[in-house]
């Protein structure tokens, strides 16, 4: 490769670079984590372990966003730099070219982040999964869903938090609800709204028959404190109970475990993972706030879809992706039409194709 083209491949990613960060606001994001990084040096902070804890979670998010982009800006300012200070010696042209190289395809994975646009994408998501039709082969199939969500996360570096859990009778799980806490969870987990299907030999069925069973996921931001919902304490019913894991073995011993009941709405929200009923009353609250905000949110989509005579697609509870385990192996998104036929990678947590395609697609429209 010439040195004149290797020097315009450096400012093409450089200008990539610059206009990514300028859509991503990394500048603000990086005031920011220098005014919490202030913040932390006065020492009544950490008498306040919940303001203290949400801080730190706040840096670790922009951080995990500003700290690619910076590294990417370093990387390629040293390889522009070692171009003009080495453009005659060939040994160090041939290695400029391979990190060129490798800088692409690692710009090319960051710019996914520019089809984050969402005014919460770059929050954190609170994933709900339930059985739908099927008994025990369902609940069974919510687990599956569970740990393959878990083991995503796991993969993306994000941190999750189991906050209600509802056992099946025999088996499985019948409901769950998780906190995945990382940059722009929402904006990810977002595409994964929607019935997914599962057909496989049941491990439960003595005849070996093959079943077809489903489940729903749904996935709401979690809401910052300034956002504003307006949630009337007449309109909620709430119940407190003792909180129990499959078994009968006793994970608290005390009525600590929230149920909250939105009257108007029929909403309901379960918060059980803490020990403290105030605590799992107000996670109970935050998720119930994201859950009226996206009902107001769809609402409004669809008023105007009505006044612009647009017919837009409703995504809520259409099936979305297919889980073929037997007679042959196969995973097919029905939107995007993207499909593979190693299951186990998917089930492992290898979701990136399918989110990334159906946020292109999205993102056309």
């Amino acid at each position: 490769m010439e040195v004149v083209e290797l020097r315009n491949i450096l400012k093409d990613l450089e200008r990539r670079v610059e206009s990514a960060c300028e859509t991503l606001n990394i500048a603000d994001k990086k005031a920011r984590m220098a005014e919490i990084e202030s913040q932390m040096q006065d020492a009544s902070l950490w008498q306040d372990r919940s303001r203290s804890g949400q801080l730190m979670q706040e840096l670790k998010t922009l951080r995990q966003t500003v700290e690619p982009w910076e590294e990417m800006r370093n990387r390629i300012s040293d390889a522009e730099e070692l171009l003009e200070l080495s453009e005659d010696d060939p040994g160090v042209i041939s290695e400029l070219e391979r990190e060129v190289e490798t800088i692409g395809r690692e710009l090319e994975h960051l710019e996914r982040h520019l089809l984050f646009s969402g005014r919460f994408d770059e929050k954190n998501a609170i994933l709900e999964i339930q059985a739908g039709a099927g008994g025990t082969e369902a609940c069974d199939w919510v687990s599956m869903l569970m740990r393959m969500y878990q083991r995503w996360a796991s993969l993306k570096g994000f941190d999750v938090e189991v906050i209600h859990i509802l056992p099946g009778e025999e088996a499985g799980i019948r409901s769950v609800s998780m906190l995945v806490k990382g940059p722009y969870a929402y904006g990810h987990l977002k595409a994964e709204r929607g019935v997914h299907r599962l057909v496989r030999i049941s491990p439960f069925d003595a005849n070996k028959r093959r079943h077809t069973s489903f489940a729903s996921v749904d996935v709401v931001p979690e809401m910052d404190e300034d956002i504003e919902v307006e949630i009337k304490e007449e309109d909620l019913r709430i119940d407190v109970f003792r909180s129990t894991g499959p078994g009968g073995q006793s994970v608290n011993t005390t009525d600590s475990a929230v149920r909250i009941v939105h009257i108007p709405t029929g909403i309901v929200v379960t918060c059980r993972n803490e020990r403290s009923q105030l605590q799992n009353k107000q996670t109970a609250l935050r998720m119930l706030k994201a859950r009226l905000y996206e009902l107001e949110e769809q609402k409004r989509q669809e008023e105007i879809a009505r006044e612009t005579g647009e017919k837009k697609k409703i995504e809520w509870g259409s099936q979305i992706r297919s889980y073929v385990m037997q007679p042959y192996t196969l995973v097919k998104d029905h939107r995007t039409g993207v499909e593979t036929s190693n299951v186990q990678a998917v089930l492992d947590g290898d979701l990136d194709e399918f989110i990334f395609a159906y946020l292109k697609q999205v993102s056309k429209k």
